[in-house]
């Protein structure tokens, strides 16, 4: 091993394929991207005994290995050594069902997203971007931030114009609740869906920022926990009330004029896929005063442009607060630009919906 830089982030690699390692060891050791690959391992008992010495800052890890999986693993990582573990996996085809990935996400690993395959530069340098970019932002995440004691720095700073309160109800005339999330977006969803009311009886959007080929297993992981049904929206249907619908994969989730799930953007090709400013605009543009919008945990700022414009149409706006947040990122953003009528943690915006 070269000499360590002490700057760089400290990764550790683990996957049971030796092409696989050699791969991900390339692309993250390009010069210039501020990582440094510590160590490799083939399976999660190699791994453990290899944490302690090279104190990696963030794991990768594959999901089916021999001798002990990315399950097995991230639960006794999360347990002995909790740091940030990102999930590198195969995206599975619809109906595909036997280890779901998010499981893991359960288990205290944070994101997820698709193994990059090949040497086929085209598809690698996005893929290779991308798993960089994920790592820079994971290296500062404080894992299970959730389970830390509150201490005076970590209270939220709200904007003059919010209040943060038990006393938030759902006003008896909302029509629609639209959610917006990036990274710790999932695990966030995950809470609130399974405390929410089965009475509910409107539609909830969620647009939830997600590496193409995993939104058919997110639904399915979140539909096992939800008393109300979770599906991806179809082209064209109109919203069914107590329905929990998500964008089709890799596609954004748009409302038209008549209040029908479309994917239609016209000219503006946003960042993001889904794009919550996007969504959150058509619901605003919609349901006006009638509409809920809710901004979690993630990186950047998508969403709070569309939340503003919820709360300008007179729509009841919340955003996740900094403690309960993986990322403050995009919350953050909606609360410093008066987005936010509401700045709640994870479990007072979970008790609302459950109310």
């Amino acid at each position: 091993m070269h000499t360590m830089n002490s700057s760089a982030i400290r990764v550790l690699l683990i996957d049971d394929s030796s092409l696989v390692l050699d791969l991900l060891t390339r692309i993250l050791s390009a010069p210039g991207t501020g990582i440094e690959v510590v160590g490799t391992a083939q399976d999660g008992v190699d791994a453990l005994s290899k944490i302690p010495k090279l104190n990696p800052q963030v794991i990768c890890t594959d999901l089916k290995m021999p001798r002990m999986d990315g399950l097995e693993l991230t639960r006794t990582v999360m347990a002995r050594y909790p740091r940030p573990i990102l999930i590198l996996s195969v995206a599975v085809e619809k109906g595909y069902n036997d280890d779901n990935i998010f499981q893991l996400l359960e288990a205290g690993a944070i994101d997820v997203m698709p193994k990059p395959q090949g040497t086929s530069s085209g598809n690698l340098s996005g893929i290779g971007k991308e798993l960089i970019t994920k790592i820079k932002l994971l290296a500062g995440v404080v894992t299970f931030t959730r389970h830390r004691p509150a201490t005076t720095k970590d209270k939220t700073h709200l904007p003059k114009n919010a209040s943060n309160t038990d006393l938030v109800t759902l006003p008896t005339t909302t029509k629609v609740i639209a959610i917006g999330a990036s990274t710790g977006g999932p695990q966030a969803l995950h809470t609130i869906l399974s405390a929410i009311s089965p009475k509910l009886s409107i539609p909830i959007l969620c647009m939830q920022h997600i590496s193409a080929g995993f939104t058919n297993e997110l639904v399915t992981w979140l539909n096992n926990i939800c008393p109300l049904p979770v599906k991806i929206a179809k082209i064209g249907e109109s919203l069914l009330p107590g329905t929990v619908y998500f964008p089709p994969d890799n596609s954004h989730l748009i409302l038209n004029s008549m209040g029908h799930c479309t994917t239609n953007v016209g000219a503006i090709n946003p960042l993001h896929r889904p794009s919550i400013t996007l969504g959150f605009n058509s619901i605003a543009q919609y349901y006006g005063r009638s509409a809920v919008g809710i901004l979690l945990t993630g990186m950047g700022a998508d969403g709070a442009d569309g939340l503003l414009n919820i709360r300008k149409a007179y729509g009841l706006t919340i955003a996740e607060d900094e403690k309960s947040c993986v990322v403050f990122g995009m919350p953050k953003v909606a609360a410093e630009i008066g987005a936010a009528q509401h700045v709640l943690s994870l479990s007072q915006i979970a008790k609302l919906l459950a109310s």
